[in-house]
């Protein structure tokens, strides 16, 4: 589906959406993004890719399915493409945003201890998995000083599963001379709260991890109500 245009006003007078997407920009540039609600920093986003068109029906019609500015950017191209109006230029941009996001919280954790970072890579992790819809499991691994080494990818799964093969985050782990290791995976539901599931495979992770003195620091599970950790409760 392309990206819809409507024909320009026969009457001589301006469009009405262009004084709208004036003012909205005037509200973007004085309060930024804390000034608009999510379905208007979303119009923000599709003037470009629709430059002659009132699009704050589409902005609401995104917001209406997917609940939120930040699942709408990161809705899997075919979904976004069911909405009627939205084509490859709109995609095109909706993901643009969703990479520079990740990669601007990426570069917080960069080059720093991560443990003392702890807020950073809460931020880090829930930009690129919170609002996934399906499960991810991601590795961050980490050299003797907390600094990033790599953060990869493990796995993705179902909407609630994901296999996980704790000789395999062994492997990698001691490929990339890692001597620590943060799990992290989001959960589809939105609920974080860690199953039994979760549980055991940390801690056969870290029983395999324990001889090859690589410590697991923490496992974070996301959602997009939240996140909770391991360690924080006491489960590992």
């Amino acid at each position: 589906m392309s990206d819809a245009v409507a024909p320009a006003a026969e009457t001589g007078e301006a469009p009405h959406y262009l004084g709208h997407r004036d003012r909205l920009r005037a509200r973007f540039a004085q309060g930024g993004a804390d000034a608009l609600p999510d379905y208007e920093l979303l119009e923000l986003a599709l003037f470009r890719a629709i430059p002659r068109r009132d699009v704050k029906p589409l902005a609401k019609a995104l917001i209406r399915r997917f609940g939120s500015f930040a699942e709408v950017v990161s809705a899997e191209p075919a979904r976004l493409a069911e909405i009627d109006g939205i084509g490859p230029g709109v995609i095109a941009d909706l993901k643009l945003i969703e990479a520079a996001g990740h990669r601007l919280a990426r570069g917080a954790i960069a080059e720093r201890p991560l443990l003392s970072s702890w807020a950073a890579v809460l931020d880090y992790c829930r930009a690129t998995m919170a609002f996934s819809p399906r499960e991810q499991f991601r590795i961050l691994f980490l050299d003797k000083r907390n600094h990033l080494i790599a953060d990869e990818v493990q796995g993705r799964g179902t909407v609630d599963h994901t296999p996980v093969y704790p000789r395999e985050v062994a492997r990698r782990s001691l490929e990339l001379s890692a001597t620590a290791i943060i799990l992290a995976h989001n959960h589809p539901s939105g609920d974080p709260a860690p199953s039994a599931a979760d549980v055991k495979m940390t801690r056969e992770i870290i029983g395999v991890l324990d001889p090859l003195r690589i410590v697991v620091h923490d496992h974070i599970i996301l959602g997009r109500n939240g996140h909770s950790s391991l360690k924080g409760l006491k489960l590992i």
